[in-house]
This record gives C-alpha cells, sequence and structure tokens, in this order.
C-alpha cells in the first residue's frame, strides 16, 4: 500500500494568497461569511469588497487576533 497522502503535492490552501490565479476575482461566499463573523467577534469593521486573496490574509489575521486559528 503505498503512502501518497504524504507525497500529494500541496494545494490551493498551502499557496500564498499573492499567487492564486484567481486571487484578484471577488471573494467567496464562504470566505465572506467567515470573514464577517471574525470581523465580529474582532470588534472590528467587516470590507465586503476584498478580493479572494485578501479575504484569505484578512481571515488569517483575525484567526490569530480571535484565537480561532490553528497555529503551526
Amino acid at each position: 500500500m503505498s503512502d501518497n497522502v504524504n507525497n500529494a503535492p500541496e494545494g490551493n490552501a498551502a499557496k500564498d494568497p499573492d499567487d492564486w490565479t484567481t486571487g484578484d476575482e471577488a471573494m467567496t461566499g464562504a470566505q465572506a461569511s467567515y470573514l464577517k463573523t471574525l470581523s465580529e467577534e474582532a470588534g472590528e469593521e467587516f470590507d465586503e469588497s476584498f478580493t479572494k486573496a485578501e479575504a484569505s490574509k484578512r481571515i488569517d489575521e483575525l484567526q490569530h487576533e480571535t484565537g480561532r486559528g490553528i497555529d503551526h
């Protein structure tokens, strides 16, 4: 039995958002929903104009602020 899980290439989630080919598109509905929740928890304004890449970065920042993120 092979151990393909450990040898799998990195997916988009592991790539820097600045390198995403669709990073300049509008954020997804899931990103918007989660970002709004995190913004409310952090007491910060929700910006609905973020791109996918900007939303990803902001989610990472707010996860760290709110303690919701997973530390690596």
